[in-house]
């Protein structure tokens, strides 16, 4: 009998869940599951440039065991992208990474001066804030409705994220 799956360390939910080629009828499509675990090891080393075993420290893995998630993922992307199948993100087993602070009794509290926390718990998401580009340092101001790492930096085309 196999060993128990551990959980995987996940920091980012995707903020959309499914992809599909354009044009093409959802009854006439087939789709690839990508697992939460593997859409967060694309997004760690092809996306942020995090070497595998850091990557894999990260998300509470082995080098090897994470090398084996990236495989698969990147596997499932190609056949989607080669095959023009949609692309949904489900399932896996993992447990969200909470921040310093965040969790219950653990860490620092601090509070805004008006002592509320926001919709977002206090993290930097939401109305205001910039994106940054991870690779030249390059920042702008978020636009409302479009999230950062749906923008591309301007000064060398990299994906941005939220700064």
């Amino acid at each position: 009998m196999p060993r128990p799956r551990r959980f995987r360390r996940i920091q980012y939910m995707p903020e959309v869940n499914y992809f599909k080629p354009a044009g093409i009828p959802m009854a006439n499509l087939n789709e690839v599951v990508l697992t939460v675990s593997e859409y967060e090891a694309i997004r760690l080393v092809d996306l942020e440039g995090i070497p595998q075993n850091k990557a894999g420290k990260k998300m509470k893995v082995s080098q090897p065991t994470f090398s084996r998630i990236l495989k698969s993922a990147r596997k499932k992307l190609s056949e989607a992208v080669v095959k023009g199948m949609a692309i949904k993100i489900k399932g896996g087993k993992y447990k969200m990474v909470q921040r310093a602070g965040a969790g219950k009794g653990r860490g620092l509290r601090r509070r805004a001066p008006a002592g509320g926390r926001g919709r977002m718990g206090g993290s930097s998401a939401g109305p205001g804030g910039k994106c940054k580009c991870p690779k030249c340092g390059h920042e702008e101001p978020q636009t409302r409705g479009q999230p950062c790492m749906n923008k591309k930096c301007p000064k060398c085309g990299k994906l941005m994220t939220r700064a």
